[in-house]
């Protein structure tokens, strides 16, 4: 194994432990965390094989979670709500930097949170409404 291969075997594990890390936050904070986790496992699986067998039943997790995020007005309506609340948020904590935590990095990490909420409400709904479902 050579010196490129131990370099980029390690930025995979670095890297997909960050997601996952960060993932797991995200199951109780606000945001994407199941598909953080999905990303992190795919990252992994990519450098160490064993690591795959987890990918199938996270992402059968992660789609289905993406169909009940939009299986009822309430739900859809409550998800945008989020979002919304999001992207205000990150808008006063990067303009506002004596918050607690405020400034920039925080603010951009809510208004991103916000923005890929809103990409996984309209992937999860054109998906539901089609009838396509991806299962894995």
């Amino acid at each position: 194994m050579g010196s490129r291969d131990v370099l980029s075997r390690g930025l995979a594990l670095v890297a997909g432990f960050a997601l996952l890390l960060v993932g797991l936050a995200l199951l109780v904070l606000p945001g994407p965390g199941l598909l953080l986790i999905l990303a992190g496992l795919l990252v992994l699986a990519d450098r160490f094989p064993a690591v795959a067998r987890f990918v199938d039943p996270v992402r059968r997790r992660a789609m289905s979670a993406a169909r009940e995020s939009v299986s009822s007005p309430v739900r859809i309506a409550g998800s945008c709500l989020v979002a919304a609340a999001l992207l205000v948020a990150g808008l006063f904590w990067g303009v506002m930097p004596e918050l607690p935590f405020g400034g920039w990095p925080t603010g951009a990490g809510l208004i991103l949170s916000g923005i890929i909420l809103v990409a996984l409400l309209v992937y999860s709904y054109r998906t539901t409404r089609t009838g396509t479902r991806d299962t894995g």
